[in-house]
């Protein structure tokens, strides 16, 4: 795989498939990078869960965060790397430990490191390296254009519109009113239980 160059297939194909998603390195503060991507991709229904060991037992954004990857109780398809370049082999290497095997090792923007994604993709797991799922979520499904900026996707449909407030796009061009998504509607439910 050019790591310098990821056709969109690439990157919508795996946006589409994974559902449960590790962030490592995710900080509790709301004006970090980390905190806007996670609170994003929740609301865009995938399954978010923190990993920081300096948070764990604490919640963000109603998900109880957990000191490592191997500490988590279920299966996760993709890790997102929000950490130093220098951090990210050991992170991959206990990545490469969990059973089941996770499908994506995703490194957020200005992240990269050659060696630990030759050994995930000789594990048979994908990689993405200096990329930022938001961004390219927001990109690949025309979101990001509403803000007048060049996604460099081209259609000629115009998005549904589904009621009032805020519309999002998903990853094949359908558009879902704001407010409550599966994973807001699972995190209310968690906290009414007291998880």
């Amino acid at each position: 795989m050019n790591h310098d160059n990821y056709p969109d297939s690439y990157i919508r194909g795996i946006l589409k498939t994974v559902k449960t998603i590790a962030m490592v390195g995710i900080s509790p503060k709301q004006n970090r990078p980390s905190y806007f991507v996670f609170k994003y991709l929740l609301e865009r229904g995938y399954r978010l869960i923190p990993v920081n060991p300096g948070q764990a037992g604490k919640k963000i954004l109603g998900q109880t965060v957990y000191a490592s990857l191997r500490d988590i109780p279920e299966p996760v398809d993709m890790i997102d790397i929000f950490r130093a370049s220098e951090h990210v082999l050991p992170i991959v290497q206990e990545a490469l430990a969990l059973d089941p095997k996770l499908q994506v090792i995703w490194m957020q923007l200005s992240v990269r490191h050659d060696a630990a994604a030759a050994a995930a993709e000789a594990a048979g797991i994908k990689v993405v390296m200096n990329r930022c799922p938001k961004i390219e979520y927001g990109r690949l499904s025309s979101e990001i254009s509403w803000m007048g900026i060049n996604s460099r996707t081209l259609t000629s449909k115009r998005a549904q519109v589904l009621g009032t407030g805020v519309q999002r796009m998903g990853l094949s061009h359908g558009t879902t009113p704001g407010g409550a998504t599966p994973a807001t509607e699972r995190a209310q439910k968690d906290e009414e239980k007291g998880r």
